[in-house]
C-alpha cells in the first residue's frame, strides 16, 4: 500500500518514504510511527497505543517519543508550530491530519491526477528468510493489526541488498569479534562495555562532560541485576585510543559495545550514540541528540533506557528508579563534581585543594547531593594521609562527618563504606573495617577500587590469603585490571611470601602505571627479601626517579599493618636500599 500526502509518498511495500522522487532517510521506529499515524488517521491516538505499536510495549522514555514524532515532522515538512501534518492533542494523544491518498503498489496518483506507474520491485515473503537478530526494525508483530507483513519482507530484501541508508543504523557492518579469541566465555547475561564518549568540542575543558555522561550511562546500567556490566574503570583505558569495537569485545569478554560522542556548543550540546553487536557485527541501535545542557541528566536517562530496551532487558520498576535518578538534578552542581573529580585524580597537593573547593561549590548548589559530601569528606582524608596537614586529626574527624552525611541522605551508596573503612583501620579497628568494606563490595560487586580497598584492609589486618579470592572474581569484570588491583595482589602474595607471583602482579601494575611509586618500592621490597639486592636497589633508584621527593616515613605512613613489626621491618628495609628517610 501507498499512502501520498501533498508531495510525500509512504510506500508500505519498500518501505520508503519519499518527498516527490527522493527518498527520505528515515530511522525504522520514525517510519513506523509515521505508518501507525496514517493508517489511524481518523482518530487521535494515545501514547501509550503508540509505545503498544511501535515499540512493542517496552518501556520508553515520554521523551523518546517526542522525538520520534518530532523526526516525522521534519520527516515531512511539517513542525511542531504549524502542526499541518501530525497534530498535537494534549493529555490525549496525536493525529495525522494531513490529506491522504491510498493507492496500491502498482500506481500512485499524484497531485495532478496523472497515472505515474512504479516500477514492480520483487517482495520475498518467506518468513525464514527474516533477520534473526531480533532488531526492533525487522522483529515480527503478527498480533498488531497495522504492521503489514510486507514490511518485514522487504525489508530483507533490502538488507541483502545493502541499501536504503534510512535503515543504516540496524544493518551497517562492523568487524566481527572472534568468539574464541574473547577473554572469557561470554555470561549468561547481555554484556556491554560503555567505552568512553570521545569529546568533539574544540575545547579539552570539555573532557568533564563526556567522562560524566560515559560514566553515568554506564552506572545506570550496571545497576540492572541482569546485565553485565564492564566497570568505568577499565574502559576509561580507551579513552583517546583509536581501538576497533571487536578488539574491545575481545579483550574485555562482552557481545556488546556502546559508543559515542559529545559536542557542546554554547548552552548546546550534540550527542550521538551507537549500540552495537560486536559478535554479529553488526549496529543494532543510534541515535542522534540534539539537547540544551540543562537537560543532560534526561538524555543520559535516554541512552540508557534505548539500551535495556534495544537488548530486551527486563528490569523491576525499583531498578529503573534507581538506575535512572542519579545523584543530583542541579546541572550546576553536577558540573562542579565533575571537573573537581578530574582534579581530584591527579593526587596532588595542588589538585586536592582544588577539587575539595569545587565538592563545596557542588554541595552548595545541591545540599543532597549524596556522591559530592563523600568525595568532599575523601579530600580531607587525603590531607591526613598524605601529611598535608597540621592536624590530621581533626582532618579525619572531618571526614568521617562528611562520609556519615553522605550515608544519610543515600544510604544504598556504596562508595562511602570504602572511605569508613580505611578510616577504621588506621585507627587499628580492623573488624569494623572488614566489615565496611564487605558492605562496599556487596554493593559495589564489580567495582575493581572497592575489591582491592577490601584486600588492602584484608591484608594490614594479617589475613592475606583471603584478600586474593575477591580480586580473582573482579578480574572478569575488569580483564584489563587496573593497577590498583594488580599493585594490591601483588602485596598479597608478597605477604604470602610468594615472590614469584608478586613480581609478576606488581610488574603488571607498573606497567600499566610506569609512574606508579608503590608498585615500584613492592618490587624493591620483594626483590630484597629474596636476596636480589642488586635488583632491589635498583628499583629503590627508579622510586627516586619516579618520585624525587620520595620519604620512606610518608611511604610507611600508608601501610597501615595491624603486626606493627612488618611496618618497622619495610622501613627498614628501604632506607638499607638508599631511600631517604
Amino acid at each position: 500500500m501507498i499512502f501520498q500526502f501533498g508531495q510525500h509518498s509512504l510506500d508500505t511495500e519498500t518501505v520508503e518514504l519519499k518527498a516527490g522522487s527522493v527518498a527520505v532517510d528515515l530511522e525504522p521506529q520514525t517510519f513506523l510511527l509515521l505508518q501507525f499515524l496514517i493508517e489511524n488517521r481518523d482518530r487521535v491516538v494515545s501514547k501509550d497505543e503508540i509505545f503498544e505499536a511501535v515499540w512493542e510495549g517496552r518501556i520508553v522514555a515520554d521523551s523518546t517519543l517526542g522525538f520520534a514524532v518530532n523526526a516525522a515532522r521534519r520527516a515531512v515538512d511539517d513542525d511542531g508550530k504549524a502542526q499541518a501534518v501530525i497534530r498535537t492533542f494534549p493529555r490525549r494523544g496525536f493525529r495525522f491530519v494531513a490529506p491522504v491518498v491510498e493507492a496500491q503498489v502498482e500506481e500512485v496518483i499524484d497531485e495532478a491526477g496523472t497515472d505515474n506507474p512504479l516500477t514492480p520491485r520483487q517482495k520475498a515473503r518467506s518468513s525464514s528468510d527474516e533477520p534473526r537478530d531480533g532488531t526492533a526494525a525487522t522483529r515480527p508483530g503478527a498480533a498488531r493489526r497495522w504492521r503489514m507483513p510486507a514490511i518485514a519482507a522487504a525489508l530483507v530484501v533490502i538488507i541483502a541488498a545493502g541499501g536504503l541508508a534510512g535503515w543504516q543504523p540496524w544493518v551497517t557492518k562492523v568487524e566481527v569479534a572472534n568468539p574464541e579469541k574473547l577473554a572469557f566465555p561470554l555470561p549468561d547475561k547481555p554484556s556491554i562495555a560503555v567505552l568512553p564518549f570521545e569529546n568533539l568540542s574544540s575545547d579539552a575543558k570539555q573532557d568533564y562532560l563526556s567522562d560524566g555522561i560515559t560514566e553515568n550511562i554506564t552506572t545506570a546500567l550496571s545497576r540492572v541485576a541482569d546485565m553485565f556490566v564492564i566497570p568505568r574503570t577499565t574502559t576509561r583505558t580507551y579513552n583517546g585510543k583509536p581501538v576497533k569495537v571487536a578488539q574491545v569485545a575481545e579483550e574485555l569478554g562482552v557481545r556488546y559495545v556502546l559508543e559515542g560522542s559529545v559536542q557542546r556548543s554554547g548552552d548546546q550540546v550534540r550527542v550521538t550514540a551507537t549500540l552495537i553487536d560486536a559478535i554479529k557485527g553488526h549496529q543494532i541501535w543510534t541515535e542522534r541528540y540534539d539537547r540544551e545542557v540543562k537537560d543532560t541528566f534526561a538524555l543520559q536517562d535516554d541512552i540508557a533506557l534505548n539500551v535495556l530496551t534495544e537488548l530486551e532487558v527486563k528490569f523491576t520498576r525499583g531498578e529503573n528508579a534507581r538506575a535512572m535518578r542519579g545523584n543530583t538534578q542541579s546541572l550546576e552542581a553536577y558540573q562542579q563534581l565533575a571537573r573537581g573529580l578530574r582534579l581530584y585524580r591527579r593526587f596532588t597537593k595542588d589538585g586536592n585543594a582544588e577539587a575539595r573547593q569545587l565538592f563545596e561549590e557542588a554541595v552548595e548548589s545541591d545540599p543532597e547531593y549524596a556522591l559530592a559530601w563523600y568525595l568532599l569528606g575523601w579530600t580531607h582524608q587525603v590531607l591526613a594521609v598524605r601529611g598535608w596537614t597540621d592536624d590530621p586529626a581533626q582532618a579525619t574527624a572531618l571526614a568521617l562527618e562528611l562520609t556519615h552525611k553522605a550515608l544519610a541522605i543515600d544510604p544504598s551508596g556504596g562508595a562511602p563504606y570504602m572511605l569508613l573503612a580505611d578510616i577504621s583501620a588506621r585507627e587499628g579497628r580492623y573488624d569494623e573495617a572488614i566489615t565496611y568494606s564487605e558492605k562496599a563490595v556487596a554493593l559495589l560487586p564489580s567495582n575493581a577500587i572497592a575489591v582491592a580497598a577490601l584486600g588492602r584492609i584484608l591484608i594490614f589486618a594479617g589475613r592475606p590469603e583471603e584478600a586474593l579470592a575477591p580480586m580473582q572474581i573482579v578480574k572478569r569484570f575488569n580483564p584489563i585490571t587496573p593497577p590498583n588491583l594488580s599493585r594490591t595482589e601483588g602485596l598479597a602474595y608478597h605477604s604470602l611470601g610468594r615472590y614469584d607471583e608478586a613480581i609478576t602482579a606488581l610488574e603488571r601494575a607498573r606497567a600499566r602505571n610506569p609512574k606508579g611509586v608503590q608498585p615500584l618500592a613492592f618490587l624493591a621490597l620483594t626483590y630484597a627479601d629474596l636476596g636480589r639486592m642488586e635488583e632491589a636497589r635498583a628499583m629503590a633508584q627508579k622510586v627516586l626517579e619516579v618520585s624525587p621527593g620520595f620519604k620512606v616515613k610518608g611511604f610507611v605512613n600508608i601501610l597501615t599493618f595491624k603486626d606493627r613489626t612488618k611496618t618497622e621491618r619495610v622501613r627498614a628495609t628501604l632506607l638499607r636500599l638508599g631511600l631517604p628517610e
